[in-house]
């Protein structure tokens, strides 16, 4: 990565208090650190609103990034969220309505300042991208553009809690024990003077665990709507630019944004990467200059004219993508667009039940919106083929709306492994989405019945729910999931590439009437190995759709439908299509207590692949590409070298006996010195354990500990907590623990014990 050190401007940084009304009438006053450049114009603001302390965990990116920005000619403002940090308040719910009408009043604040020409950005990465997406669906008039990256739209089935309408074991128990334990971090002394003692103890008496609220709301309500943008994406009016990663499981949040906002304002951007920011260089890669990329879309949005930069520009060598004639200006496309492809293939089904099978594609995209199942699919406005497009037009300021309105990564095929320095493929482009040259492939199961009754601990090789970039976070070679899974193969005769996300239809036999159901779409190689795709889930008593509860009809066949993730990848002749199905996916997902695998017709079942034809016409040849990243400096803190061996990051124990799995996770981040000498210190270990033939076995635990430390002052803070979640055929039982030191004196000792229903009303 670049370290950039020249600049238009000469920068300053400040801390500043930024006062917000509270629900007594009074105000709450938050905590900022300011980065401006030096000079007397005002000049547009951009704002990063997080609950994560940008005095010590956030400092090191924040170093890397703010400055730059402000050296730019832009302020760049990183604010502590109400009851976090060194802020005032007390902490609430993950996603609270007073979170974001904060936001929105520190957006107006910022924007009344003497140094801000009253133009306002937001962005942020996961919770903070969440969190600006619905700053920006309260429309405050100051934010005219938002740069969200890795985060949901959707906080019922677009984030960790819930997978296809099922609970999330991973999901729910990680994120609870890490937002208790980071909730419970004290104010700095250094920031908050004698205060930070009073702030402290008020903050640890209004904490509660936050998966006593996610599991007692078991389908969607008002609580998960709260905060979803997708029920009204009208309410945003500020431009977005929407960012995600391949290897994120928010990455659906970018289709959906570029689908249903203004494409005259709105641009996606999907590359290969995991839950983080594109120029971080956590693999895998390619990554790219976000920043750089950022400043296109802020100039654009936020400058009546876009200043000459020294430097700027003189991108990196272009990777081959090819862009249709006209494609200045987006828009939806319109039209009459038809189109066909077809695709061919044989293979055997297998699993634990035996039972052979074989498979056929064929697809056909027209515009009647008729839908025929037996092994045709077709869709209205589906095709490769004639049709219109309308947008804004070309942009001759920073060239940034003219870009596709969907830029993206094209994996090729490529070995399993859980970890990759660069995932081979290349950028390309659609100027409109959803786009007729998709065109959706329908690849019929065939064979006799099978029954899909998958162990408990099919899902330990599913890799993370949320990979951040760790050398053990993508999925290893399936072969050992597929072999405890149904499985349908498809020979590839020509290069095949998707773009999506595929659909599949299962019909389940009679008397299948609980459980869950897990379709895994891998790419088989010659050679046998089996890398993951995507996935998707569906929790089968819902069927009249994941959102809703219902016992299935137990004495009929039933087709149930549902979408994996979406996926952007390239299967190379000679390769198969693998379509996985199981009924248990631990720990990614929480076993029904009637969890009894089910029943599964090929005769009718299929496989939908969101499959990308050429340009219909001749193309003339374009480039997507972007600069290399660059920062505003390094890191900033020391981080202490032990000489103990570092512990396996992702570990899966078998305890032959009692048939039992568990997956055992671990992270040290040591110590990290800070220049102004603050010493912080986290570590965390999670467990994820079953049996193999009982649902009623799976349990999680999560351990934090937490040091914050200034030797000079003898300031010495400890948070540990422990977090347990069970089960029994009418419960979830939770139980969690906070303990808090200074020195070594207990300031605060707390225990929780829940016993939450299960059922989903």
């Amino acid at each position: 990565m670049k370290i950039r050190s020249d600049y238009p401007y000469e920068t300053r940084s400040d801390d500043l208090r930024i006062p917000v009304p509270d629900a007594a009438g009074g105000t709450t006053a938050l905590y900022a650190r300011v980065w401006r450049p030096v000079t007397d114009e005002p000049v547009p603001v951009l704002l990063e609103y997080l609950p994560f302390r940008p005095g010590d965990w956030t400092s090191p990116p924040d170093r890397g990034r703010h400055p730059w920005y402000a050296g730019h000619g832009y302020a760049s403002v990183r604010v502590d969220v109400r009851g976090h940090g060194d802020s005032e308040g007390v902490p609430g719910d993950e996603y609270t309505a007073a979170v974001p009408a904060d936001g929105a009043a520190v957006v107006e604040w910022l924007a009344r300042q003497p140094w801000c020409t009253g133009r306002v950005g937001m962005f942020g990465v996961s919770w903070g991208g969440t969190c600006a997406l619905q700053i920006a669906a309260l429309a405050p008039e100051p934010l005219k553009a938002v740069v969200a990256v890795c985060c949901t739209d959707d906080r019922y089935d677009g984030d960790v809690h819930r997978i296809g309408g099922a609970v999330t074991a991973a999901g729910t128990a990680s994120r609870a024990a890490a937002l208790l334990a980071l909730s419970a971090r004290p104010p700095d002394p250094l920031h908050t003077g004698d205060d930070w003692r009073p702030l402290w103890q008020a903050r640890l008496e209004a904490l509660e665990p936050h998966h006593h609220t996610w599991l007692a709301h078991r389908t969607r309500d008002e609580y998960w709507s709260n905060g979803s943008v997708r029920e009204d994406y009208g309410a945003i009016r500020a431009a977005v630019l929407a960012v995600g990663g391949w290897q994120d499981p928010h990455r659906d949040t970018v289709l959906r944004l570029v689908r249903e906002l203004d494409p005259a304002r709105t641009r996606g951007i999907i590359g290969p990467w995991p839950h983080a920011y594109p120029d971080q260089e956590l693999p895998p890669g390619p990554w790219i200059g976000f920043l750089q990329e950022t400043l296109r879309w802020w100039d654009h949005w936020l400058r009546d004219e876009t200043p000459a930069r020294a430097g700027q520009g003189g991108g990196p060598e272009r990777r081959d993508a090819a862009r249709t004639p006209g494609d200045t200006g987006t828009g939806r496309a319109t039209g009459a667009d038809t189109g066909t492809a077809t695709g061919a293939g044989t293979g055997t089904g297998t699993g634990r039940a035996a039972g052979a099978g074989s498979g056929a594609a064929t697809g056909t995209g027209t515009d009647t919106g008729t839908d025929t199942r037996a092994g045709t699919a077709t869709r209205a406005g589906a095709g490769a083929g004639a049709g219109t497009a309308t947008g804004t037009g070309t942009d001759t300021r920073t060239g940034v709306m003219a870009e596709p309105l969907l830029r993206f990564w094209i994996t090729d095929s490529h070995p399993p492994a859980t970890a990759y320095d660069e995932l081979p493929g290349r950028w390309d482009g659609e100027p409109v989405w959803p786009s007729p040259r998709v065109v959706p492939v329908a690849y019929a199961l065939q064979g006799p019945p099978l029954i899909v009754d998958s162990p408990q601990h099919t899902g330990l090789d599913a890799g993370s729910l949320t990979p951040l970039g760790e050398d053990s976070d993508l999925p290893p070679d399936q072969r050992d999931e597929d072999a405890k899974s149904v499985s349908f193969e498809f020979t590839v005769a020509e290069r095949t590439e998707i773009l999506g996300r595929p659909r599949v239809t299962l019909r389940l036999g009679p008397g299948s009437p609980h459980g869950q159901a897990v379709a895994r779409l891998c790419d088989v190689a010659p050679d046998g190995s089996s890398t993951l795709v995507t996935r998707g889930v569906l929790d089968l008593p819902p069927r009249a759709g994941r959102d809703r509860a219902g016992d299935r009809p137990g004495g009929t066949a039933e087709d149930v439908v549902f979408e994996l993730g979406a996926a952007g990848h390239a299967f190379a002749p000679g390769h198969r299509v693998r379509l996985a199905v199981s009924s248990a996916y631990w720990p990614w997902i929480w076993p029904r207590a009637d969890s009894a695998g089910f029943a599964l017709d090929p005769d009718g079942s299929f496989l939908e692949l969101p499959v990308r034809t050429a340009p219909a016409g001749p193309a003339t040849p374009g480039t997507i590409a972007f600069e290399a990243p660059q920062h505003a400096g390094p890191p900033g803190v020391v981080t202490a070298v032990t000489l103990d061996p570092p512990h396996p990051g992702r570990l899966i124990v078998r305890d032959v006996a009692r048939g039992e799995w568990r997956l055992e996770l671990s992270h040290d981040g040591g110590t990290r010195v800070h220049p102004d000498g603050l010493e912080y210190t986290a570590r965390s270990t999670e467990s994820y354990a079953i049996r193999e033939r009982d649902p009623l076995s799976a349990r999680t635990r999560s351990e934090w500990s937490i040091r914050l430390h200034r030797p000079e002052q003898a300031w010495d803070t400890t948070v540990e907590t422990h977090s347990d979640i069970g089960c029994d055929g009418e419960h979830f039982l939770t139980t969690d623990e906070l303990v808090c030191r200074l020195g070594r004196e207990v300031v605060f000792h707390r225990t929780w014990q829940k016993r939450i229903p299960r059922t989903a009303d």
